[in-house]
Parts: structure tokens; sequence; C-alpha cells
């Protein structure tokens, strides 16, 4: 009977052993290190409780957040886990940290995507934005752009001269000569920028047109070759002004 009781305890003892085992393998990479796999639950967890608080307007906006000391006990969480925590704010500029100075606020929430904020904006919004964008980009074309933008703008607008086909096809056209107009002001942001409101741009046009019922007019391509011209004869004033007047003209045909 004591042999078997201590057969058992070995035995016991062997599967507490291998379960260990078993638990440190998960845990291990295939260089033999300990992954951080547990950790940044925690860390994630750590920054959205510190951004909560600073939601809740514990700190504000530049204010500085007190050190690691403070802050892992609060949350009940070790130092290191507390600066991946602020990396990962940091990393989406709602912090900063500045050397030899601490961590600030640089943000009261953690920004939104601009995806996001277009795919929820109205069409007047869109054409708002594509205004600010656009105008300057003209403008700016007229004084930098190169034989080899000259040679994009003029054939862009050639294409969106002819038969219009479908909405969309007629909107892709449209856009291409806009693009190849920014593209020419040389300023990658406004390209990002403008690239970036394509998608909620194509779909509000499409919609619009769509309302309509016409599209593709001579008087509405006179009004874009105007645009060319003025970019082609370095005029920036002209371009600036007619851009602003063809889109306050979209606008306008939304009331």
């Amino acid at each position: 009977m004591a042999a078997k009781k201590k057969e058992d305890a070995v035995h016991v003892l062997t599967v507490a052993q291998l379960l260990r085992q078993v638990e440190v393998s998960c845990r291990m990479r295939d260089d033999g290190h300990m992954t951080q796999l547990r950790r940044e639950p925690l860390a994630e967890r750590a920054a959205e409780a510190l951004l909560e608080r600073i939601r809740a307007g514990e700190w504000a906006l530049g204010q500085k957040l007190p050190g690691e000391t403070t802050l892992a006990p609060q949350l009940g969480v070790g130092r290191s886990t507390i600066r991946e925590a602020i990396r990962e704010l940091a990393g989406c500029g709602v912090l900063a940290s500045r050397q030899g100075a601490g961590v600030f606020v640089l943000a009261l929430d953690r920004p939104e995507g601009l995806e996001s904020r277009l795919d929820r904006a109205d069409i007047t919004s869109v054409l708002e934005a594509r205004m600010a964008i656009e105008v300057e980009a003209s403008a700016l074309a007229a004084e930098r752009r190169t034989p080899a933008d000259v040679r994009a703008i003029t054939r862009a607008a050639q294409v969106r001269g002819e038969q219009p086909g479908t909405i969309e096809e007629h909107v892709d056209a449209d856009t291409a000569l806009h693009r190849s107009i920014v593209a020419a002001a040389h300023n990658t942001i406004l390209t990002e920028l403008f690239d970036g409101f394509t998608p909620r741009s194509r779909r509000a046009m499409i919609e619009m047109l769509r309302i309509r019922g016409e599209y593709g007019s001579d008087a509405d391509q006179q009004g874009h070759l105007r645009i060319v011209e003025a970019i082609l004869d370095r005029d920036a004033r002209a371009a600036s002004t007619l851009t602003r007047e063809h889109l306050r003209e979209l606008k306008a045909q939304l009331r």
C-alpha cells in the first residue's frame, strides 16, 4: 500500500512537472527566449486606462503626466508595462516623451483615421475640403508645372472631354484630371490629402450625378479647360479662382 502511494505521488509530481513544462514552452519563442505575449494585453489595458483618465480631464492638454513610479501602483502594473502603455499612446499621437523632461499630453483622444471620418462626411463637407486642397494646388501647379505635368494634364483633360460613357467612367475621368493638377503642385501632402478624399469624393459625385440625371456637358468641360489653360499659362491667380468657382458651383447644385 505504501509503495502504491509512493508511486501515485511520483506520478502526480510527474504530471505537474509536465504541465509546468507545457506552460513554459508555450511562452517560449523558437530562439528559446521568453515572449511578451502575456504582457502586451496588460499594456494595452494600461494604455486604455490612461486614455480614459486623459479623456476625463485628469490631465490637460500639454500637461506632464506623473512618473512611472506613481502611475504603476495606481494601475496595479509594473513600470515596464507603464512604459509600453506610454509608447502605445505616443505612437498614436496622444502622448509625447521628451528626453529629460517627461511625458506630456498632446491630444485628448486617439485621432480618428481620415477614412473613418470621410465615410460619415456629407457631400457638402467633402466639397469644402476639396476646395481647400485644390484651390491652393491649382495655384502651385501654375507656378511649378513641368513639361511632363503639362502632358499629363492635357491628356487627362482630353480623356475627360471624350464620350462620357457611364457615370462612373465620367467621374473617374474627372478625378484623373483633378489629380493631375494636384500632382503638378509637387506637394506630397496635398497629393496624399487628395488621394485620401478620392474614395468618398467619388461616391459623392456618382450619387450627385445620378440625382441630376445629366453629366458631361460642354459648359462643364469648357470650365475645366479654362482651369487647364490658366495652369499652362502659369497664371496662378486665375487657376485658383477658376478652381474655386468650379467647386462652388458643384456645391450650389446640392441645394
